[in-house]
């Protein structure tokens, strides 16, 4: 039970890298001005093309770690787990590529995030 929590886990971080990208790495392309020049509908494709890799991680977490199906993790938890993995890959995201800096406020929403995983995972 313990693997597959694990491998529900990397198949989610992997999966959050691809979203992040899908739905950001375009901003940050277009400021380097390398897709500055492409309409709207060819961002949209290129996004969808990194999404579907995405879903290719994502899929097979939640199959594999839904309690339905022999996995540890019930829907919730699933969901939960999921949208810390998604704001703390986004985080260093904006930060990494975006020079974005973090303050207190940040700081108390993550110690929110947490509490949540806490809270969702009490008996």
């Amino acid at each position: 039970m313990l693997s597959k929590g694990f491998a529900t886990v990397g198949l989610l971080l992997v999966s959050n890298v691809f979203m992040t990208l899908a739905w950001y790495a375009h901003l940050k392309l277009q400021s380097a001005k390398l897709i500055s020049n492409w309409p709207l509908y060819t961002v949209v494709l290129f996004s969808w093309a990194i999404a579907l890799l995405e879903y290719s991680f994502m899929v097979p977490a939640n199959r594999i770690g839904f309690e339905g199906n022999g996995g540890p993790f019930s829907l919730i938890q699933l969901k939960i787990i999921q949208e810390v993995i998604t704001l703390t890959v986004f985080t260093l995201f904006s930060v990494i590529a975006f020079q974005q800096h973090l303050a207190w406020n940040h700081f108390a929403a993550f110690a929110c995030l947490v509490a949540a995983v806490y809270f969702v995972f009490m008996k």
